[in-house]
């Protein structure tokens, strides 16, 4: 297994880093690679004739690290061998760089290039405690044939890793912190998509309270002495079957499957229609389901009749349901604001499923519900 990449932390990388990381492994490696096969054929194009051979042997070793080098870049493994090879080979050329100069006594470009490309991209992989001694050893192996020009190379050299691993370092944390605000940003989604959710709930409580306990004790107050007992224990009992039921399924129902047991045990006569619609995820069908319940219950309780008419019907890729009936009806515009009912238990309860209620009324002409719901 290779050594841990200079700068990685233990624990594991965020998004950014890791891209990071994975981006410096291929590319250091790789460019290392190829930028050196592409060196060495100037560098044996310029060397001496009479040296040809060695120039020729060193290109090979050149072209042999370059394909560990892709290697290990691209596939993560043999990054050991890599690492070896490269030392290999830029020590091979500098320690010949005397004899392949196309100059006596002049630096060797061949081998300062080479020397420079392989200390520079060693600081991107590999940690200082691997990358300090080996660029020791390779400055020890280069000076003997350096001559005069030995402390400007190792200068160049030390200034350049120096400088490469800063680079490394200041990107690597720049990649750090991005992870880091992706995290915060990610939580402060969490955060808002929960209270979200809460307040939902808070709305559907709010909601199906008014339309089961609230109701009834309206009802009761408003009618008092003609009700018949038998008839608010009848409500107390439906109100708690309700509110202490759970219906937090997942998957897709059908709205007449779910809207059949309500129109069964209405009082109510209910004429329906049921045309064939496609099937609706449960949140949309419960908020139907509760929409319709707490309209037949407005029916039941204020209209004065006997008899409503529940239609179901596909339309525009979803589904309208609606409620008539031909009793006393209202003035909608005379609604207090505190009532819950419209507002509370159809228009927002439908909205927060992504539908729409509509709610039609006049004094004498009775009243029309219609709950809407699409996908599109």
């Amino acid at each position: 297994m290779a050594p841990v990449p200079p700068g990685r932390r233990s624990t594991d990388p965020g998004q950014a880093e890791s891209d990071f990381l994975l981006a410096v492994r291929r590319f250091a490696g790789s460019g290392r690679g190829v930028g050196l096969v592409l060196i060495g054929v100037f560098g044996v194009l310029s060397t001496p004739a009479g040296v040809l051979p060695l120039g020729f042997a060193l290109l090979g070793l050149v072209v042999v690290g370059g394909v560990a080098d892709l290697y290990a870049g691209w596939t993560g493994r043999g990054e050991r061998t890599a690492f070896v090879l490269a030392l290999v080979r830029a020590g091979a050329i500098c320690a010949t760089q005397h004899w392949t100069a196309p100059v006596p006594d002049e630096v060797n470009q061949w081998a300062l290039h080479t020397l420079t490309i392989t200390a520079i991209t060693l600081q991107w992989e590999w940690p200082p405690s691997v990358t300090v001694p080996a660029l020791v050893g390779l400055l020890a192996v280069s000076l003997p044939a350096l001559g005069s020009e030995d402390s400007v190379t190792v200068l160049r050299a030390v200034i350049e890793s120096v400088l490469a691993r800063l680079a490394f370092l200041l990107l690597l944390r720049s990649a750090r912190e991005v992870d880091k605000l992706r995290e915060r940003q990610v939580g402060l989604e969490r955060e808002e998509a929960l209270a979200l959710a809460r307040h939902r709930q808070e709305r559907e409580y709010l909601a199906l309270l008014h339309d089961t306990a609230s109701a009834t004790f309206l009802m009761v107050a408003s009618r008092g002495v003609d009700l018949d007992p038998a008839q608010v224990a009848d409500y107390a009992r439906r109100d708690l079957a309700i509110l202490t039921s759970s219906e937090t399924h997942d998957g897709l129902v059908a709205v007449e499957s779910s809207l059949r047991p309500l129109v069964e045990q209405s009082p109510l006569e209910v004429d329906t229609r049921w045309d064939r619609v496609r099937l609706v995820p449960v949140s949309v069908a419960l908020a139907l389901v509760r929409a319709v319940r707490e309209a037949l219950v407005n029916v039941e309780r204020h209209a004065d009749v006997a008899v409503v008419a529940l239609r179901v019907t596909g339309e525009d890729g979803g589904v309208v349901v609606t409620v008539t009936d031909t009793g006393r009806g209202f003035d909608s515009g005379a609604v207090a604001g505190y009532r819950h009912g419209i507002r509370g238990s159809l228009i927002e309860r439908m909205a927060a499923a992504g539908g729409s209620a509509v709610v039609i009324s006049a004094p004498g002409a009775g009243t029309t519900v219609r709950l809407a719901w699409s996908d599109a």
